[in-house]
């Protein structure tokens, strides 16, 4: 098979239609979060309906079922060829689309940015039911969603909504991986709170004009490699990535007056997303090889720049010279090591994007428990919030004062999102893994950073893991990379290494 064949060049000009009506309907998700008015969400949710409804029709046209069985029939000489995961990819979408009713994705479309609305008004009124009746309707999609798809009968709905995430993840998956990693940080974390004297959050304590830390974190996103030339950074309730292309990759984060620290780590997350995005090969429009790969190794590059990078000591060397160029007198009394011992304190906290790394997974347990209930039906959405504080109360010891602290402050919920939140802790493993294998290939690698220099780590990540878009799946793209299966361990030894030594442990 090769890219001009009459099948396989019919089946790539179709996708790049359905690709760019969804690069389209990304922009305009983008603006509602970022610049369109209030009175705009019934109409928008419309327009993102029938956007919805259009790419659904497109993608399971019969004629795409017939294109990819001729590829089929024709074989790969090299199933790892371009032409060959396109195919591959594109089958296993085309076989989940055709399970749904175009009707049944034009509601979730339409339901989602409805919903989004409500969430936001609901958070900053830190009222749940005002968003209780969207969080049923999305559900009760949610599970007709799932039940389209199906599922194995020794598996549950919510494995079939996790494949839209992260392909051949299942509930059983994550909680083989959950349960003993949750021990492990539950550990690290009671030893290092043992000790009776945490560092101080030392930028967390000042009051900082907004829009010099926007200059700040500006500064920092295009060192790092971020292009401003193709992509964006604005503000938004609810730090995210997104783009209809490599070369319009919208980020945006979010700033409060006294906590530049949640600015910066927020902003490097999201930077991390958009290098990857901006640096995932421009194979075709609407292909799979010019997509990245899972949610887990999105996550593990977004995850990986936040903390491996900006939680350094070596980052924190050069970064911090910085700092009076933008804040002035401000920062005047800030002691270097200081700071980097403040970006490392451990306190178990009740937000999630504000948690240090120590604690953050367990986070992510808590969602995953309660949406799998949430879907399973053994948890009612009225009874959200006081599960949610119990589960707070167990697993962190913290006391959930309001709703906005507490089961409303996430987004994705509210997105229809159910099934995303364990690839932020599947990200995490990724990200150590793949950053101690690049530190063993680049020696000197924190040496780099202390310079100013990020460009080899950025090369090395592009080459070993973005330029190979859809190639590989999560778990054999981590064997491919790093020579081994993917494991907490190395998780583990970078937060010990760098936290037992800042408490004295």
């Amino acid at each position: 098979m090769k890219s001009n064949d009459p099948p396989y060049a019919s089946l790539t000009a179709h996708m790049k239609e359905v690709g760019l009506l969804g690069g389209a309907a990304v922009v305009l998700g983008w603006d509602q979060e970022v610049l369109m008015p209030p009175k705009g969400v019934a109409y928008r949710a419309e327009q993102l309906a029938q956007l919805a409804r259009m790419t659904h029709e497109m993608s399971t046209d019969p004629r795409v079922g017939d294109w990819l069985s001729a590829c089929e029939d024709q074989g790969f000489d090299d199933p790892l060829s371009e032409e060959a995961v396109n195919v591959r990819e594109l089958r296993r979408d085309y076989d989940r689309s055709t399970k749904l009713p175009a009707e049944l994705v034009a509601e979730q479309a339409r339901t989602a940015s409805m919903s989004k609305a409500a969430w936001a008004e609901a958070r900053q009124a830190s009222d749940f039911e005002r968003f209780r009746p969207w969080l049923e309707k999305t559900i009760d999609l949610q599970r007709r969603i799932a039940d389209a798809y199906g599922y194995p009968s020794d598996g549950e709905p919510w494995d079939a909504l996790a494949e839209g995430y992260e392909p051949g993840c299942t509930a059983a998956q994550v909680e083989a991986v959950f349960t003993p990693l949750r021990e492990r940080l539950a550990r690290l974390t009671a030893e290092l709170m043992d000790v009776g004297v945490a560092p101080e959050p030392v930028l967390d304590r000042l009051t900082l004009p907004v829009e010099q830390q926007e200059k700040f974190v500006r500064f920092v996103a295009g060192e790092l490699g971020f292009d401003f030339d193709a992509g964006r950074l604005d503000r938004s309730t609810h730090p995210f990535c997104g783009g209809a292309h490599q070369t319009d990759v919208r980020m945006t984060t979010r700033f409060h007056d006294d906590l530049l620290g949640d600015a910066l780590g927020s902003t490097m997350h999201e930077t991390g997303h958009a290098i990857y995005a901006q640096n995932t090969p421009d194979r075709g429009v609407g292909l799979p090889m010019s997509e990245p790969v899972s949610l887990s190794i999105h996550e593990s590059q977004s995850r990986l720049w936040e903390n491996q990078v900006g939680r350094s000591e070596a980052f924190w060397r050069w970064c911090f010279p910085k700092l009076a160029g933008f804040f002035g007198d401000a920062v005047a009394g800030l002691d270097q090591a200081a700071v980097y011992r403040g970006m490392n304190r451990v306190q178990p906290s009740l937000i999630r994007v504000e948690a240090d790394e120590a604690t953050y997974n367990l986070h992510i347990m808590i969602r995953f428990e309660l949406e799998r209930r949430l879907i399973r039906g053994e948890l009612t959405p009225a009874g959200l919030p006081a599960a949610w504080n119990d589960l707070y109360q167990q697993t962190l010891g913290l006391d959930v004062p309001d709703d906005a602290r507490g089961c409303l402050q996430d987004i994705h919920w509210s997105m229809g999102a159910f099934g995303y939140f364990p690839t932020y802790t599947l990200g995490n493993l990724y990200a150590a893994q793949f950053f101690e294998q690049a530190s063993a290939d680049l020696p000197g690698l924190e040496a780099q950073f202390a310079q100013g220099d990020f460009k080899p780590l950025r090369t090395w990540l592009t080459e070993k893991i973005h330029t190979h878009a859809m190639r590989y799946r999560s778990a054999e793209l981590c064997e491919h990379v790093t020579g081994k299966p993917l494991s907490a361990d190395p998780l583990m030894r970078h937060l010990e290494s760098k936290l037992k030594p800042i408490y004295g442990v």
